[in-house]
This record gives C-alpha cells, sequence and structure tokens, in this order.
C-alpha cells in the first residue's frame, strides 16, 4: 500500500542518504586504486615536467646533474605512454572488487520509500549487501 506524503518523504531521504554513501564508498575505493595503479605514471610525469627547462625548470640537483631537456622530455612521453595500460588495469582491478564485494547490489530501489512492506533489496537476498547468500555461478562477467 503507498505511504503518506510525509512518510513517504522520510523515506526518501534514507534510501538516498544510503544510495548516496554506497555511490561515495565506490568512489573512494575507485580513488584509491586508481591511485596506486598510476601511481608510477604520475612520479614519472612529474619528474618530467619539473626537470624541463621550458616547463618548471627546478633547481634541484638532480635536475642539474642528471636529467636535462630531452631525458625530461622523454620522461613525460613514457609517462603518458604507460598511462594507457595502467587505466585499464586499474578498471580491471576494481571491477574485480567492486563484484566480489557485490557494492553495486547495496544500492536499493525507490519503490522501497513509495510502498509500505518493500524489504530492503539486502535483506530479501541474505544479508548486507548480499554478503551471506551464494553467488550464482552462471552469471559471467568480461573485462
Amino acid at each position: 500500500e503507498p505511504r503518506s506524503a510525509w512518510c513517504c518523504l522520510a523515506w526518501t531521504l534514507v534510501v538516498v542518504t544510503m544510495n548516496s554513501l554506497v555511490f561515495f564508498m565506490n568512489l573512494l575505493l575507485m580513488f584509491v586504486i586508481f591511485t596506486i595503479v598510476l601511481l608510477p605514471t604520475i612520479v614519472v610525469v612529474y619528474f618530467g615536467f619539473q626537470c624541463h627547462s621550458q616547463v618548471l625548470h627546478s633547481a634541484a640537483r638532480y635536475c642539474k646533474s642528471i636529467l636535462d631537456d630531452n631525458s625530461s622530455s622523454a620522461l613525460i612521453i613514457l609517462g603518458f605512454i604507460i598511462m594507457s595500460p595502467l587505466i585499464v588495469v586499474a578498471m580491471a582491478i576494481y571491477c574485480s572488487l567492486a563484484r566480489h564485494l557485490r557494492l553495486f547490489m547495496c544500492f536499493q530501489p525507490y519503490s522501497r520509500a513509495m510502498y509500505k512492506g518493500v524489504k530492503w533489496r539486502w535483506y530479501e537476498e541474505g544479508g548486507l549487501c548480499s554478503c551471506a547468500k551464494g553467488w550464482n555461478t552462471q552469471v559471467k562477467a568480461w573485462v
């Protein structure tokens, strides 16, 4: 049966808050994974730009003794070349981890706020985010 207007508004806020928390948890996990995986690219490009005379031209000792403009350009190019495969690796790690933790099943439908008697999705499926219920082995996901 449908809820009253005020009750529907209160439950809508609960559902939206829960879905927002799940979204930000996914976003934080993605940020951490991408930062760790892309760290070599970040470091190489940073040192390339820091020591190039046309960009920052740092006065650091390693810029004067080890890296000249040609080697700085090579570092910049190398950093951008290795970025593409590392982005693919980071996305594969995130998708695998999200699938293993079943993070996308934590989102709740809006019908939970609209109608009385609609159970939380995770409650019907065996626990928070379906962690207690067995995984369907027929489902295949390719990355």
